[in-house]
């Protein structure tokens, strides 16, 4: 799927079924529906007066400890490179992935020296509130801008990872088989719309906007699915919508500075380690959302290594984007059946079978 971009104004591993298969960030293919976004124009985000880093601040004070009240302070030894059994891998799916649905339990090694990790994270996806629905339709621009008004910032992906991995490094937030019982993911796609050649969740009509986005929304509400929590109380990190971050390697694909991480609602990646790089962050999608992060009070604030290659992102000025509660008008949430990649295994062999026997 290919992405058109957003004017922006603010800018200033494992033994798989037997192998083993590195774990780091790794990239991913293209994922959901193949889609190809038109140009809106700047009204297409709401965007309100810059809110005041300082309140943050003061809400940080308040708290009486290294973060926000409204955040969740981690603690931890990261493992940059780590090595894990997987039991039950598939390779032939819709969006040409790798995923390991199982992985062996405590079966794991760090092939680099860990480093010690203290961070503040959202608990939530944006606006960070329980119940509420997350932003949706973001570029990379206008989560870090969103995340600044608030006196925070994009996550690193290191950050994120380990926020999702928890205190026991499992490579899923509630553990170590995927299940989409405990997450939104694994959801049927519902294909977007078109018209005049561009697609309507990027239409320059609100009204038209909305709908569409509503029409295609498979989302639940922030934090309603209790067991989609990591060890540290971060929820809905894997499946939901997919969270922009800060790339903190080597740019791979068109990415640069920027990372979509967890994967959402459909048959995608949705683990702790690997990252999307294939989108340029003026792009945007129905189902890309993100959540905010920021230097714990007292801890040494972590930049990447200096061998890291990363791209240092730029400096975009505090402005909130989505100010306003998001109200999806007739959400069809999460589809009832679920994707399922050994029954599409079995359905495809079946097909064989009787193309075989046809005279």
């Amino acid at each position: 799927m290919s992405f058109v971009a957003r004017p922006f104004a603010v800018v200033l591993s494992a033994l798989v079924g037997g192998s083993w298969l590195l774990s780091t960030s790794c990239h991913s293919a293209m994922e959901g529906p193949d889609a190809e976004a038109e140009r809106p124009d700047a009204s297409l985000a709401a965007a309100s007066d810059a809110a005041s880093p300082d309140a943050a601040q003061d809400t940080a004070k308040a708290a009486g400890g290294p973060c926000p009240a409204d955040m969740v302070y981690v603690d931890t030894e990261f493992c940059p490179k780590v090595e894990r059994e997987c039991l039950e891998v598939e390779t032939d799916n819709p969006n040409h992935l790798k995923i390991c649905h199982e992985y062996a339990k405590g079966k794991q090694k760090c092939l680099t020296a860990t480093e010690r990790r203290q961070f503040c994270i959202d608990p939530y996806e944006y606006p960070n509130q329980k119940g509420a629905h997350p932003a949706w339709n973001a570029t990379w621009y206008e989560a870090q801008a969103s995340c600044k008004s608030k006196g925070k910032r994009l996550c690193w992906g290191s950050e994120w990872t380990a926020a999702c991995e928890g205190p026991e490094h499992t490579p899923f937030p509630y553990g170590w088989k995927r299940d989409h019982d405990i997450c939104n993911i694994d959801s049927l796609y519902i294909n977007p719309e078109k018209k005049g050649g561009g697609f309507l969740f990027s239409s320059k009509d609100p009204e038209v906007r909305h709908a569409e986005l509503s029409r295609l929304d498979q989302s639940v509400p922030s934090g309603s699915m209790p067991g989609c929590k990591s060890g540290f109380g971060v929820y809905d990190q894997t499946g939901n919508f997919d969270e922009w971050g800060i790339s903190d390697e080597k740019p791979i694909e068109k990415s640069r500075w920027a990372a979509l991480k967890g994967g959402a609602w459909g048959h995608v990646r949705n683990q702790c380690r690997p990252a999307s790089h294939n989108h340029m962050p003026e792009e945007w999608y129905y189902f890309w959302s993100f959540r905010c992060c920021k230097d714990a009070e007292g801890a040494p604030v972590w930049h990447p290594p200096a061998d890291a290659g990363n791209v240092p992102a730029p400096e975009v000025e505090a402005k909130d984007f989505f100010p306003e509660p998001i109200v999806a008008k007739n959400a069809p949430g999460p589809s009832k059946r679920k994707y399922d990649y050994r029954e599409e295994k079995r359905r495809k062999a079946l097909m064989g079978t009787r193309a075989e026997r046809k005279p």
